[in-house]
């Protein structure tokens, strides 16, 4: 049941970003559920053929794709200004499937008993895969490299679960919303891991 309801969250969370994302960048409606389905499988795809899992598995998953496809025309067919409203939460859903993901990814190592490192991979490439996808279809510099702290609290959550911090579905789901907390927190308040800055044009003039 969490493993269900978690795919869930994370697939009409990420599926709703990528839409927006396409929204933002004017793309006909071919681009919205290329974009859309993509955000919303390209961290498990990728996810699997790190671990070694047959590709086949990944097409046998019938209800996410008529889910993603529900949610994806959901959001094509609302008002405008609905839209217009929505397009600042673009974090707000790329958070939620950030943290579903990551924490489907890094559950999903543990049942194949892993180690700890695959478990964080895993875990880090299922909750930012899909965005990484995104981000480059759209032409954007991606947020795992840039933009608060994005794929730190993937690989926290892939920490956790790993460690045996988290067990039953009441602390999964504790997790998961502190997972989506920690992100916003570290968008709205800027926070960013150490960069090895440099002034580019006084390099440039040395050199």
């Amino acid at each position: 049941m969490t493993w269900d309801i978690l795919n869930i969250i994370g697939t009409v969370a990420f599926a709703i970003s990528g839409v927006l994302i396409a929204i933002e960048e004017d793309y006909d409606l071919f681009g919205m559920y290329v974009l859309g389905f993509t955000t919303a499988f390209g961290g498990g795809l990728i996810r699997n053929i790190l671990i070694g899992i047959p590709i086949e598995d990944f097409w046998l998953q019938g209800y996410l794709f008529e889910i993603a496809f529900l949610a994806i025309t959901l959001v094509y067919i609302l008002p405008n200004k609905w839209i217009r409203n929505w397009k600042n939460s673009v974090v707000f859903f790329d958070a939620i499937g950030l943290a579903a993901f990551a924490i489907q990814g890094a559950n999903y190592a543990i049942s194949i008993d892993a180690p700890l490192i695959v478990v964080v991979i895993a875990a880090c490439m299922t909750g930012t895969g899909g965005g990484m996808l995104r981000d480059v279809f759209a032409g954007r510099k991606p947020m795992i490299f840039s933009s608060g702290i994005y794929a730190f609290w993937a690989v926290l959550a892939g920490l956790v679960i790993g460690l045996d911090f988290v067990r039953g579905p009441y602390a999964t789901f504790v997790l998961l919303l502190i997972i989506v907390i920690l992100r916003i927190l570290s968008v709205y308040f800027n926070w960013n891991l150490p960069h090895k800055g440099y002034n580019k044009r006084s390099l440039d003039n040395k050199n």
